[in-house]
């Protein structure tokens, strides 16, 4: 299970780099003197947060093995707010109604100069898909975490209901010969009427 997430924060990180290399926004401007200008904003420049969310997912993928129990939860949680973090870049290319101003801003262009932008939702895309794969990540860590101490309980309790049916078993036997050491203190042979008894009830 463990290495299932994994595999799927390495993909997710992956995708997120590559989302970071496609085109997001497209500016247009035109000064007045010279050519009409085209500017490209990649996602690593639209969504400055697309890299180090993948290098998270990718760190992540790495310390699933070394950290157990409530550990392997805590970075579970950090996985799941970071998909989260991942959604939102996304869906807010598609959310935002304007994005004119922050374009231009990003590419260095006077809102006077705008002609037009024009967004590429490609980018988009695979960072939703990447933001699908780290809570599906972080699903399998969580319950990897919860497995794994269900495992190290049970391992611990079957030694200690052993002691204790070993313990009842002593007592058992303690008590047994406590009861014909009081029987032979009262001039009785409790082996003796045993065999009395069983030998009555087979005459009968």
């Amino acid at each position: 299970m463990t290495r299932a997430a994994q595999a799927l924060l390495v993909v997710a990180a992956l995708g997120l780099w590559g989302a970071s290399r496609f085109n997001w926004v497209e500016v247009r401007s035109f000064d007045g003197l010279g050519q009409p200008k085209t500017t490209a904003l990649t996602g690593a420049s639209w969504s400055t947060a697309l890299i180090p969310l993948a290098l998270l997912a990718l760190a992540a993928a790495v310390a699933a093995l070394a950290v157990r129990g409530w550990m392997l939860r805590l970075l579970a949680i950090l996985v799941a707010a970071a998909s989260a973090g991942m959604g939102y870049l996304a869906i807010s290319l598609w959310a935002v109604r304007d994005v004119a101003v922050r374009a231009a801003d990003l590419a260095l262009v006077p809102v006077a100069q705008l002609t037009g932008t024009h967004r590429y939702y490609t980018g988009a895309v695979i960072t939703l898909a990447a933001a699908v794969c780290t809570l599906l990540g972080a699903v399998l860590l969580m319950r990897s975490a919860n497995g794994s101490q269900r495992a190290v309980a049970a391992r611990y309790a079957a030694p200690a209901a052993r002691r204790t049916a070993a313990q009842h078993d002593v007592s058992s036997e303690s008590m047994s010969e406590r009861m014909i050491w009081d029987a032979l203190d009262e001039g009785h042979d409790p082996t003796g009427d045993q065999d009395d008894t069983d030998r009555r009830g087979g005459d009968r």
